[in-house]
């Protein structure tokens, strides 16, 4: 298992930038329309916006994960693992939209981690293209 938050000696190689929430509705719909990548109990969709070193997260869980106090306990949790996570993988200038799956309340804390993390992982080495699952590729013309 990887380490899910760094270490003192982690925080000069940190790039700095500012962390704000996304909270309007055309921003999530616009995040929903980029590359994503789903692992474990959690989806993360990311959007490259501007050049501005800006980057912002927003947290949606749906009606499907459970009623208003699981939604945001999952919102909670994601929020969390973010603000560990984001400053150390986020590329600036991206917007993050972090939407919770089946299981995210009762995932084990470890597990959401690497969850958030390898997702992280998998959309900045696809910055470029779409980041999809196997599953959900489209079947190659060979």
């Amino acid at each position: 298992m990887v380490s899910a938050v760094p270490d003192s000696s982690d925080k000069d190689n940190v790039p700095e930038f500012k962390i704000e929430r996304l909270k309007k509705r055309p921003d999530f719909l616009a995040c929903a329309q980029a590359m994503h990548c789903a692992r474990g109990a959690v989806v993360i969709q990311a959007r490259a916006r501007d050049s501005e070193p800006l980057v912002r997260a927003g947290f949606t869980a749906t009606k499907r994960i459970g009623g208003a106090v699981e939604r945001n306990r999952a919102k909670r949790r994601m929020r969390e693992a973010a603000r560990l996570l984001l400053p150390g993988l986020a590329s600036p200038g991206f917007d993050y939209v972090f939407v919770a799956r089946g299981g995210v309340t009762v995932r084990p804390w470890p597990r959401l981690l690497d969850d958030v993390k390898s997702a992280l992982i998998r959309l900045a080495a696809d910055g470029d293209g779409r980041a999809r699952d196997p599953a959900h590729a489209p079947p190659s013309q060979d």
